[in-house]
């Protein structure tokens, strides 16, 4: 039987983070401030998943595993952060196609939903992150640890807070 060293591991996990490193970059971009800091954290996330590769079950979505490292790797990052007096974290333009046609830059609307998620603390912005995503609630609560019905309530306050901060904006 082989090593996590051993080629054919490499390639597997080469392969499968081929096929995901939206993740990898997704998450990055809403974790990180600066492209410096969003290369370090991605490169992280490899890393770290790498280490986690020989842990990885394969009757389980890859997807899921990677958000699920990606994520703590990106919560860890922030607290880092944090400690090293940086206040917050920007959500690179490019996270994710809310605005579909609209571009941020012009469009009040998508600049507002950028400032409603820079200000949210790491596990909301991640449970938003998966949502726009449209994970399931399923697979929401199996990456992020926590419940279905969690998930549920904890989206279900995220939109109200969205719509309101979105009112405020137009008033």
């Amino acid at each position: 039987m082989g090593t996590i060293d051993d080629r054919a591991t490499q390639a597997r996990f080469r392969d499968l983070l081929e096929d995901h490193r939206k993740i990898v970059f997704k998450v990055a971009n809403t974790y990180a401030r600066t492209p410096e800091d969003r290369a370090d954290l991605a490169q992280e996330i490899v890393a770290q998943g790498w280490r986690a590769f020989a842990k990885y079950d394969p009757a389980r979505a890859f997807s899921t595993w990677l958000y699920r490292i990606a994520l703590n790797v990106a919560i860890s990052f922030v607290r880092g952060a944090a400690h090293r007096d940086r206040h917050s974290v920007a959500l690179d333009e490019t996270l994710h196609d809310v605005a579909d046609d609209s571009e941020p830059e012009t469009d009040e609307r998508v600049r507002a939903l950028y400032r409603f998620i820079d200000r949210l603390d790491a596990l909301d912005r991640a449970l938003l992150l998966l949502y726009l995503e449209e994970k399931s609630y399923r697979e929401i609560a199996d990456i992020l640890g926590i419940s279905e019905t969690n998930v549920a309530t904890k989206i279900s306050r995220l939109k109200q807070r969205i719509r309101a901060d979105m009112a405020a904006d137009h008033s």
